[in-house]
């Protein structure tokens, strides 16, 4: 039984890469930032390499076990979707788009058309802000609140007693097929919601979001393909279109996604569990709240134990991340950074340092050779240094 368990700390990036400057984003430095203001407690991830990592501001552990280094995005953009193609393999020459001003006013009249009812929003907006401004709105009119942000998203919020789940994911499939070419966006997102008036509106865990399909080969893919368990969990199933799962759980949260990740562990098989962790992300960089992004870190840290204890012989252990959101940082936006590279195997009895990788897509390729495949996703893989 050989398994690879390749796991996203979403949007713990450790600092600004090279041509941040073109997304406005340099000085950004999320775990190093969070690491500064907050001083978290990581002691597993430090003997895991964590604090030799340039960016982290985490003390180094001296008698740490397993490989360390970070990753450099090859692709433009730096949003959910990009970074976790990359991770899988495939890289994009250009970005999805973006709507700073919002979505042209002919494409929104056609989907009002389509969907049967007129929108509001239709901006760039934080999604919780946005449910204080236009959420009583909405309410009164029934009318879906469409929103963006700086990444390439087509958001649609709705209440809960106003239109169903199952209505909204519709909107949203009807949205997912009417953006083609210039407007073909990364995601379109569910974002449904309860309460009854402003300042105490809270969005549910039916999120769900609409993704195109993957443009190439994907590291899921090639494990499908050769007869192995290609496992998601979390939001894996969406970024990817389910495009390449053998299976899925859709938890949501980082405590469920960690029970649903440790309850693959549990069972035997050949392949890929691929786990997306998206509090630090979505409940506190975006939200530039630090104490908070600091305390998943650390919830992460005290299941890590458990996690590794669950480990078979010949099964591998990668943690990183998928893009940069510096809670400390101005806006509430990702940021372009290098993602950190954590490795770890039961049979490791020193620290490698693996150093600066030139495309996030090493680790599909490391992945792929841990599991005997062939493919190597034009990236170069570093298996052979996990001693």
């Amino acid at each position: 039984m050989k398994r690879v368990f390749l796991t996203v700390l979403d949007g713990a990036g450790v600092g600004w890469l090279p041509d941040a400057a073109n997304y406005g984003d340099v000085g950004s430095c999320t775990i190093g930032h969070v690491v500064e203001k907050c001083h978290p407690q990581l002691p597993n991830m430090a003997r895991m390499g964590l604090g030799h990592i340039e960016g982290t501001s985490y003390p180094a552990d001296e008698s740490a076990v397993g490989a360390y280094g970070r990753a450099m995005e090859a692709s433009a953009g730096k949003d959910t979707t990009t970074g976790h193609w990359e991770i899988s393999g495939v890289r994009l020459e250009k970005p999805f788009p973006t709507f700073p001003n919002g979505f042209p006013a002919e494409f929104i009249a056609k989907y009002e058309a389509a969907i049967g009812h007129k929108v509001i929003g239709n901006k760039p907006a934080s999604g919780t802000a946005i449910l204080d401004e236009l959420g009583e709105e909405h309410i009164a009119n029934k009318t879906p609140i469409v929103y963006t942000s700086a990444d390439s998203v087509f958001q649609i919020a709705c209440h809960e007693d106003i239109f169903s789940r199952e209505e909204l994911y519709q909107m949203c499939r009807v949205a997912r097929e009417m953006l083609q070419g210039d407007l073909c966006v990364g995601r379109v997102i569910a974002r449904p919601f309860v309460g009854e008036k402003a300042g105490a509106f809270k969005r549910t865990a039916g999120r769900r979001d609409f993704a195109v399909p993957p443009f190439g080969k994907t590291l899921l893919d090639a494990v499908k393909e050769a007869g192995m368990e290609s496992l998601g969990v979390g939001k894996i199933e969406d970024i990817f279109d389910h495009q390449g799962l053998t299976g899925s759980n859709h938890a949501a949260g980082n405590p469920a996604c960690i029970e649903a990740w440790l309850d693959y562990m549990r069972k035997p098989f050949d392949g890929l569990c691929f786990t997306n962790l998206v509090d630090t992300d979505m409940q506190y960089g975006h939200r530039n709240d630090p104490e908070g992004f600091a305390g998943a870190l650390e919830y992460f840290d005290q299941k890590l134990p458990e996690i590794q204890s669950l480990l078979g012989e010949d099964d591998l252990l990668i943690v990183t991340a998928d893009h940069g959101c510096d809670p400390t940082f101005p806006g509430t936006d990702h940021t372009r950074e290098h993602i950190p590279l954590m490795v770890w195997h039961k049979k490791m009895t020193k620290l490698v340092d693996l150093g600066t990788r030139a495309t996030y897509a090493d680790i599909a390729a490391t992945c792929a050779e841990w599991l005997g495949l062939p493919d190597r996703f034009g990236a170069t893989s570093f298996a052979n240094e996990l001693k």
